[in-house]
């Protein structure tokens, strides 16, 4: 039997200095980075500062990412002699063991940080090009903090905070992370075949939307599960996660919402099912929001109980969808 679905707030990571802690470089702290008042209700955070945590003072030396995207060092801006990049390395790996267990559902990282940035932080050539006597940084490289998060925990659902402000990734963010949190509460029943089986029938429309393609090779994993239940889990998490990281378009919404359609037409008589058809196509064509769609399917849902579309974590993937979900 799988355990219900997990209520706001859930526990997640971030860059302490997000929470306004001020513990960055130069003393000061980067709250207005993170949306605080529309994720407030949704998440308790849990700050982490690498820096910090590997015995850096407030203030210190600033530091930078050294060398190639995929060999990149932690060295001192103003003293290349320091290099700190084995201690954050370190500390990484001991924080996911320490955030394992402590429930966390997922983790916002600081942009641009050589420690913390998940996306195009800087990288300097080691004594390399200079331009007006200035090194000119590629912008292609990952802070080591989160590099080796990220790859020590490739499911966990990351985000970068300056991409919170994006209405689309703040929603996938916050729908990832209430999945995962639902699949390590389902782990610690006991994996079963037909407790994976009952998790993906819950989850197949949300994952249908957000990425067609894993969602076949999910159900391909699930196909035979003869005594291999703890190896294709593994695997379908790993496809689960990273489907739902790819934004649901409205082409993947609109084919969804026709899917569910079809459990609700023999109940609708002739009028209600055009309504609801060209409902959906005026929002495949973008004329509608998909809310609109959502709630005449909800309200046919409450006239027609079907127990299989009821329990579909799609329709309603997060406590706060209204509030959050976009006019996609």
């Amino acid at each position: 039997m799988l355990p219900d679905r997990p209520e706001a707030p859930l526990k997640i990571a971030v860059s302490g200095c997000l929470t306004g802690a001020e513990i960055r470089y130069d003393g000061s702290g980067a709250r207005s980075s993170y949306p605080h008042a529309r994720l407030a209700r949704i998440f308790d955070l849990l700050p982490i500062c690498p820096e910090t945590g590997i015995g850096m003072p407030v203030p210190r030396p600033p530091i930078r990412l050294v060398g190639t995207t995929d060999a990149a060092r932690a060295v001192g801006i103003d003293d290349p002699s320091l290099d700190v990049t084995d201690q954050l390395h370190n500390y990484a790996l001991a924080t996911v063991e320490r955030l394992k267990a402590s429930d966390v559902s997922g983790y916002v990282f600081m942009k641009n940080s050589p420690s913390c940035g998940l996306f195009r932080v800087k990288v300097y050539p080691e004594g390399g090009t200079v331009s007006a006597d200035r090194l000119i940084p590629v912008r292609k490289g990952r802070g080591i903090h989160a590099d080796t998060v990220t790859k020590a925990w490739p499911e966990l659902p990351v985000e970068e905070s300056g991409r919170l402000e994006d209405p689309v990734l703040c929603e996938n963010f916050v729908t990832r992370t209430f999945a995962y949190a639902h699949w390590r509460a389902f782990e610690k029943t006991g994996m079963t075949a037909a407790g994976l089986i009952a998790f993906h029938s819950r989850y197949k429309y949300l994952l249908m939307a957000h990425d067609p393609g894993a969602y076949q090779r999910a159900g391909r994993l699930l196909s035979d599960l003869k005594g291999q239940v703890e190896q294709k889990a593994a695997g379908y998490i790993g496809e689960l996660m990273k489907g739902l990281t790819r934004p649901a378009t409205r082409g993947g919404h609109a084919n969804v919402l026709s899917h569910i359609q079809g459990y609700l037409k023999d109940d609708l008589d002739g009028e209600s099912r055009r309504e609801l058809a060209a409902l959906i196509e005026s929002y495949r064509l973008g004329e509608q929001p998909l809310l609109a769609v959502l709630q005449l399917m909800k309200h046919h849902q409450r006239l027609f109980p079907d127990r299989y579309i009821d329990q579909q974590v799609y329709l309603e993937p997060h406590p706060a969808f209204a509030a959050l979900r976009v006019p996609l």
